[in-house]
């Protein structure tokens, strides 16, 4: 590994480190779920600009927040090191100090808090619970005694928080009131948020082998991972029609012509293990998410 003492670093961190810490190919995750939710809240009558704004602000920065502290603890337990497939990871590729990545985590960390500060004046004292818990879970993917990013547990957590959590939290901001459609539209959200991590376990899993790091894949082995990611890209535009069906929305089908980006991304998956190929995948698995999502939302909307 090449930590950070190894070569000189500027004490200014160009803005373009920065952007590359906060990893901008998984942001959709963040996104898709308060758009969806949102969404489904406008179709019922309900919308508060300031709250949807807020809750935008709050799951960007805990994405952010949790990338930054990944990249940290990462490297503090040598998991990134040179042989790695993925894009350099700034702390310990040496181009940002650890105490700055610290600080940057938490101030990402700072800014959900602060617009998790208005939601709760807004809606009630229960959104801190909620706030509090996509934080920690932000923190202890690969931090803490004992990350469950490690034990293969980091694909559930993004679905529960940046799919369940997410979609019917950005509902309730909104309708303070849940109902079983908004949980029905987090579960295909949620699986596609976290097939990102898919890819990115399928790209790094010999590395974390070597690494100790058993992520899902390498629990499941690539063949496997590759199967689950499969089901993981096609699973949701069933779960759409089903809900189409179920709730007599037919608008919602328009998700289903992001269909299309599914098939060449599954090739992609299955047959290659090269870092150039599985990146662009991560990038057009987010790709997908963000038209899925803003499909399904001009779904919702129209109805």
């Amino acid at each position: 590994m090449t930590s950070a003492s190894a070569r000189p670093v500027s004490r200014h961190v160009p803005l373009r480190i920065w952007a590359m810490a906060a990893r901008p190919r998984t942001l959709p995750a963040a996104v898709a779920p308060v758009l969806v939710g949102t969404a489904l809240a406008g179709s019922d009558g309900d919308f508060r600009p300031l709250a949807f704004c807020a809750a935008l602000v709050g799951s960007i920065f805990i994405q952010i927040g949790t990338n930054l502290s990944n990249d940290y603890s990462d490297a503090r337990r040598g998991a990134d090191t040179e042989e790695r497939l993925g894009p350099v990871r700034v702390t310990a590729g040496g181009l940002v100090p650890p105490r700055k990545v610290l600080v940057a985590t938490w101030l990402a960390f700072g800014i959900a808090v602060f617009a998790g500060a208005y939601l709760i004046a807004l809606v009630g004292w229960e959104l801190l619970a909620i706030g509090a818990a996509s934080i920690l879970a932000g923190v202890l993917y690969t931090g803490g005694p004992r990350p469950y990013g490690y034990e293969g547990l980091g694909e559930l957590f993004v679905f529960l928080f940046f799919g369940v959590v997410a979609v019917t939290g950005s509902y309730y901001v909104q309708t303070e009131e849940l109902t079983w459609l908004a949980l029905g539209l987090s579960v295909p959200t949620g699986l596609l948020a976290a097939a990102i991590l898919v890819v990115n376990n399928i790209r790094d899993v010999d590395t974390d082998r070597r690494a100790g790091k058993r992520t899902l894949a390498v629990r499941l082995g690539r063949e496997r991972a590759r199967r689950l990611f499969t089901a993981m890209v096609t699973l949701p535009f069933a779960i759409v029609v089903a809900l189409t069906v179920a709730d007599g929305r037919p608008a919602l089908l328009l998700a289903l012509l992001s269909a299309p980006l599914v098939p060449p991304l599954v090739r992609t998956v299955s047959s290659r293990t090269d870092g150039p190929s599985l990146n662009q995948a991560l990038a057009r698995c987010g790709a997908l998410l963000a038209l899925f999502s803003l499909l399904l939302s001009a779904g919702l909307l129209l109805n």
